[in-house]
């Protein structure tokens, strides 16, 4: 099984698995685990290479076998080990295996799909399986709740927080030798620096001087963003940090285009439709929009739904005198767009509004979406602290959905000003609506998945859009206005009060399904339109071996 290529097996009809001199027929459960691969479309990375100089290109291979051990810890931080892939018996669930790093279907609840195995854990494989929320708010360590620990039982069966450059040192020692093999190669001298500090980082968890170089590159044509940055996986308390790692080549085209609304980002900031009070602090000035092509997943971001924009760092500290850096991914974007969003959007958008769902618009909603992440207010007005620890295991979906509707905002105020020349917001409305029914099939396990739920059944509520009685939905653009903007209100209120208690209810009563969406999600399946994409990359596919 370890020699077979589970994307193979991704793109073989079900009809086919079978062949030889014996039985041909598939059985229902077999049919079934293929017809759930078969929902993610199989889009290979493929970038212009021909713009790298030499060193840069030299500098790819060290690269690429750093990332892949990013993807060893993302499987020993969210289920233990690959262990599992040996165990099992057919190819389709060998490659669904791979695709959710784990038995559990991440677009599904996390149900388990692998015989044997019951619910996931919340806390992944961050904390002991046993471990209870009072036994871990008795613990009397300072670093219990950082990203970069672990939480493990000592020899009396207590619980101890380690540093992830101790107990995941053997990974690291490997992944920081091949950074060095890298950084002598480079010859840019920013992206050289961020390469120099992140291979420290890495070995005693202090990220903040490598988050800051990383923010000063603007003359590289090779991007590597790598080490435990989002804390999605952790569902108990949303603490822990998982590994992961992107390569990205620079599309400078594209990328100058958007270089004009950083300089925009305190004037949007002053423009959100919500109470002064919520709208103190600055954006850092130096923000970078830029737009690449992605050629490696590994780890976290390659797990279930793929990512198709960056904004990070996450440090709040980055953020206030740096901003952030807002990376779009355009050749994994235009896959999503082509393979996913227009036959949805065929499906269940109006006819008479369907010209309006465009790729350009897909393209601004995304760009300001992660934009909107470095807006708002990062510490709480009434001494909670920041908002992540504030709201807890919920914040990430709170966050996620500020970022979505915030970035709708933003584009409307933006064609308000005229910095959208000739812009038609109902394109990016509708596009967005057709959006949600793309990603909402992600389900309630992700912070991206709650936070499309919430929207949609908020923005259905206030009448935004509505629902025919042929199952097509048609927006109205006024209402949808109204309604984007009582959302921001609302969350950078929850956001700045450091309301858990709202956030909470919000994520128990607006992240759900409702039973029209469940059909129309049900109608969407049943036209075989994938859920999402999964790769075909590396070394090979980009013709360097």
């Amino acid at each position: 099984m370890k020699t077979k290529s589970w994307l193979t097996v991704a793109i073989i009809p079900a009809m086919m698995m079978s062949c030889g001199g014996g039985d041909t027929k598939t059985t229902e459960k077999e049919k079934t685990m293929q017809q759930k691969v078969d929902e993610f479309a199989v889009v290979e990375l493929k970038a212009d290479l021909s713009q790298l100089s030499v060193s840069d290109r030299r500098m790819l291979p060290f690269l690429f076998e750093t990332a892949k051990i990013m993807d060893e810890l993302f499987w020993k931080e969210t289920f233990g080990d690959r262990a599992i892939l040996d165990s099992l018996s057919d190819d389709a669930m060998h490659a669904f295996c791979m695709i959710n790093y784990g038995p559990w279907e991440r677009l599904n609840g996390n149900k388990p799909f692998v015989p044997g195995y019951s619910s996931k854990p919340l806390g992944a494989q961050f904390y002991p399986e046993d471990m209870t929320k009072k036994e871990f708010e008795a613990l009397k360590d300072s670093t219990k709740s950082s990203l970069y620990t672990v939480i493990r039982r000592d020899t009396a069966g207590k619980l101890v927080a380690i540093p992830y450059n101790k107990y995941f040192k053997s990974e690291i020692d490997r992944a920081v030798n091949h950074m060095n093999q890298a950084v002598m190669l480079c010859q840019d001298k920013n992206l050289k620096k961020y390469l120099s500090l992140r291979m420290q980082a890495l070995q005693d968890d202090s990220y903040l001087a490598s988050d800051m170089a990383w923010m000063d590159m603007r003359t590289n044509q090779i991007d590597f963003v790598v080490g435990p940055i989002e804390s999605y996986e952790d569902a108990l308390y949303g603490y822990k940090a998982a590994h992961e790692a992107f390569i990205l080549i620079k599309d400078r085209a594209w990328s100058e285009q958007l270089e004009r609304f950083n300089a925009l980002l305190p004037q949007l900031q002053k423009a959100l439709p919500c109470e002064d009070k919520y709208k103190q602090e600055a954006p850092g000035k130096d923000s970078d929009l830029g737009v690449y092509d992605v050629i490696y997943y590994a780890g976290d971001c390659n797990a279930g739904s793929k990512t198709i924009a960056i904004n990070l760092p996450n440090d709040e500290r980055v953020h206030v005198k740096k901003g952030t850096r807002k990376l779009q991914l355009k050749n994994a974007m235009k896959a999503k767009f082509d393979k996913i969003m227009m036959p949805v959007a065929e499906l269940l958008i109006s006819p008479d509004q369907l010209q309006h769902v465009k790729f350009d618009a897909f393209f601004e909603n995304v760009m300001f979406h992660e934009v909107s992440h470095g807006l708002g207010i990062k510490k709480t007005i009434n001494g909670k602290g920041n908002v992540r620890s504030a709201l807890k295991e919920t914040y990430s979906g709170i966050e996620e959905a500020k970022a979505d509707i915030g970035g709708l905002f933003m584009v409307s105020q933006l064609s308000k000003m005229g910095e959208l020349k000739d812009h038609r917001i109902m394109d990016n409305y509708v596009t967005f609506v057709a959006g949600i029914f793309r990603s909402v099939r992600f389900g309630a396990s992700s912070a991206h998945g709650k936070a499309n739920m919430l929207i949609f059944n908020y923005l259905q509520e206030k009448g935004a859009f509505v629902r025919a009685a042929d199952g097509c939905y048609k927006v109205d653009q006024a209402k949808m206005r109204s309604a984007i903007d009582a959302l921001v209100a609302d969350i950078m209120a929850v956001q700045g009060t450091g309301d858990y208690d709202k956030a909470a209810q919000w994520m128990a009563e607006k992240s759900v399904l409702t039973p029209a969406l469940t059909e129309d999600l049900a109608r969407v399946a049943k036209a075989g339109i994938p859920r999402d994409i999964v790769f075909k990359q590396g070394p090979e596919v980009l013709g360097l071996k």
